[in-house]
Parts: C-alpha cells; structure tokens; sequence
C-alpha cells in the first residue's frame, strides 16, 4: 500500500497562539511539510485547489512544481484539480511540465469539487455542475492518449487536427478520479477504467463498500481490471493518543463548524469527534500503533492499495505537524507495508 498526505494549505486560526500566520508563511510551512514527507519516505503528496480566504492553494502546480525541485522520489499529485472550471487543455500542459521538472513524479487527481467559488470566478454556470465536469475530463483523457487531437464540445472552442505540447516524461499521465463517496462518481471511475479516490471525512466509513463494489465491478466488466483505490481521511497523529487529540479536535472542530455555518450543519460535539477517532469512524487521530490499527482494519474492507491523510485539519503548530509527518512515515507506513506484504 503506498502511505502518504494530501493538505489544502489551510489558513486558519492557528491553534496555540490565536493568530493567522501570513500567506506566505503558510506557503514555506507547506513546502517544508512535503520536503519531509519526502526524506521519511512517503509515497505520495497531494495538494487541493481552493479559492476561499481560509485556504493558500489556488493553484495546486505551481506548489508541486516548487516542491520537484526540493524532492527526490514522493509523486506529487493534485488533490483536486477542480475540473469543471479549468481547461483541459491548460490543465494537461501544466502537469505535463510538472512531470518533466520531477523526473516523471506527478499525477492529476480531478474531481468536481467541494466548494463552489471557483464557477463564478471562471465564468462558469453552476447549472451545468455535472455535465461540466464530463466533458472537460473525456478532453482530458483524450489529450492524453493523443498528440494530435480534433475534439468538439459544449463549453469550450473545438480542436481541430490540433498538436498538444509538450508530452509528459511519463508514458501515460496518472490521473485519478476523486469523489466523496457516490454511487455515479465510482461507476463512472470504473466505466472509465481510471484509480478512485474516496474522500471519507464523516460518518462510518463501511458505508462506503458499496461504492467501492461498484467501482470494481464495473471496471471489471468494462475493461477486465481492477485499477488502484485511494482512501483519504483526516487526521493527526503524536507520540501519544492523548496529544494526538488535544492537539487535532480544536482544530478539526473549527473547521468543520465554519463549514456547517455555511451549509447547515450544528457544530461538531465532543461525542461525534470521539466517534469519529474510533475504530469505526473516519478520522484518523492517535498514536502510530492507533493509526496502523485503523488503516488495516479499513484495508479488510476497502482492499485499497493508497492511504492519503489529511494532517492540517485547520492551522496548527507547524513543530507538531512536522513530528506528525516524521511518525507517519517512521513508525506507521513501514509497519502497514509489513503486514500487507508491500516491499
């Protein structure tokens, strides 16, 4: 299984001192993040694209093309590449670069996206949630399987016998499907013969076999494999459970309350986040020992074959985030490539 992180580059109060540190400390803080993850030897560093205040990643690439040149061997990914509002076309040259600036280390990660700014900042209507994201990702998927291409579309000027440059190191461009859980996201994963990555950050976290039966199921019977699956979740972890959760549930509680302020949901209570911290819940807060629990016991459900946690649930102390990565790659990820086998 490979192990790794994914962050959004979160600009929040910082847990501890009460002040929000400025953009461009935020944007050093994350650089060192995956400058470790890489030396502890994690597989995998996404980034998220947002366009909101409380988030300093707008543009996922240019962090990952600066994180190329201070990396040896962790693939850089988006996590996500808001596709409904970007143009494939762009999308495809920029991580095209990336991957020759990382000596063949990026992959796409593309979804629909959680948040809905990014529609009325590109002139994009929100109607057309949906049918966006289809078209751009077959444009997508397209250009890279051809070099010459002549493509036809609704929202975006047709190709003509048109060349795309430059081609990635790369044979094929990875390039993931992320979903938060449903039903069409998996099948269409599936249909396409694309990974999954599910985003589990609520709820029991065996709901979601379902959806991961589809994905299989469907990719079998469409194309006769079965491609990888991601499970990406929350969390923190320290030396000791106890830290591990005095320092995330301030912090994971604040950003999941602004969240539910801005759709509707009460703020999170003491009994959900200690929920969520168990076995069956999705967070992902504790000790190594705790954590390796966890992830092999959602692995005799899921069988999935990548494990990406979110550690800055919110902005905490940058010490503790950088012990937190150095236990995830040190203490966790070699124990789960033991017991799975996983050289």
């Amino acid at each position: 299984m490979e192990i790794g992180l994914y962050s959004f580059g979160d600009r929040t109060i910082e847990e501890g001192t009460g002040r929000i540190i400025s953009p461009h400390e935020r944007i050093q803080r994350l650089l060192e993040e995956i400058k470790l993850a890489d030396e502890v030897g994690l597989d995998v560093f996404g980034i998220g694209e947002h366009h909101r205040e409380d988030f300093i990643v707008s543009s996922p690439v240019v962090i990952l093309a600066a994180a190329a040149r201070i990396t040896k061997r962790i693939r850089l990914s988006s996590a996500v590449v808001v596709l409904s509002s970007e143009d494939p076309v762009r999308v495809f040259q920029q991580y095209t670069l990336l991957d020759l600036i990382s000596d063949g280390r990026a992959e796409l990660m593309v979804g629909r996206g959680s948040f809905i700014e990014s529609f009325p900042l590109f002139g994009y209507n929100l109607q057309d949630y949906e049918v966006l994201f289809g078209e751009k990702l077959d444009l997508l998927l397209q250009l890279r399987e051809k070099e010459i291409i002549t493509w036809k579309g609704r929202f975006r000027a047709p190709l003509y016998n048109q060349r795309i440059y430059p081609r990635p190191l790369q044979e094929m461009l990875p390039i993931w499907i992320a979903a938060g859980g449903t039903p069409q996201s998996a099948v269409r994963a599936g249909k396409l013969g694309l990974p999954l990555a599910i985003a589990i950050i609520g709820g029991e976290p065996e709901r979601f076999a379902r959806f991961t039966e589809l994905f299989r199921k469907e990719a079998y019977a469409t194309h006769n494999r079965i491609p990888p699956l991601s499970i990406n979740s929350h969390g923190f972890i320290a030396d000791s459970d106890k830290e591990a959760y005095n320092t995330a549930y301030p912090a994971i509680k604040r950003s999941m309350d602004q969240l539910g302020r801005e759709r509707g949901w009460p703020p999170m209570t003491k009994e959900q986040f200690d929920f969520s911290v168990s076995l069956h819940g999705a967070n992902f807060v504790g000790s190594p020992e705790r954590i390796v629990e966890k992830i092999l016991f959602q692995h005799s459900i899921f069988k999935h074959q990548r494990f990406l946690l979110q550690l800055t649930v919110g902005t905490l102390p940058h010490k503790k985030v950088l012990r937190a990565i150095e236990l995830l790659g040190t203490k966790v990820a070699p124990v789960i490539r033991k017991e799975l086998g996983v050289k």
